[in-house]
C-alpha cells in the first residue's frame, strides 16, 4: 500500500471529524439559546397571573418537572453535560414564579 495514500485518508477521516464535532458544538450552543428564550416566554404567564388571569396549573408545572429531570440528568452524567444544565436551570425558576403567581395575586 502507497503511504501517501495512507496519509490522505487519515486526514480526510480527521477534518471529517473535526467538523462534526464543530458541528455538534454549534447545535449545543443553538439549543442551549433556544431553550432558554422557550423558558423565558413564561414571563407572560406570570404577568397573566398577576393581572388577574391565572393560568392552568399543570402547564408551567410540568414544565417546572421536565427542566429539573434535564437540569438533574445533565448534573448527574459521568462528564457534566453544561448546556443542558444551563438551558434548564431558567426553567426550573421561571415555573415556580409562574406556580407562586398563579395563588399570590
Amino acid at each position: 500500500m502507497d503511504s501517501g495514500t495512507d496519509k490522505s485518508s487519515d486526514r480526510r477521516r480527521f477534518i471529517d471529524l473535526s467538523s462534526s464535532v464543530t458541528i455538534v458544538r454549534l447545535i449545543s450552543i443553538l439549543a442551549t439559546i433556544m431553550c432558554v428564550l422557550m423558558y423565558l416566554s413564561y414571563i407572560t404567564e406570570i404577568q397573566s397571573n398577576l393581572a388577574g388571569n391565572p393560568v392552568p396549573l399543570v402547564q408551567p408545572l410540568t414544565m417546572m418537572l421536565d427542566a429539573m429531570l434535564w437540569a438533574g440528568y445533565g448534573w448527574l452524567k459521568k462528564y457534566r453535560d453544561w448546556p443542558l444544565v444551563i438551558s434548564n436551570v431558567p426553567g426550573i425558576f421561571l415555573g415556580i414564579l409562574t406556580i407562586i403567581t398563579i395563588y399570590v395575586h
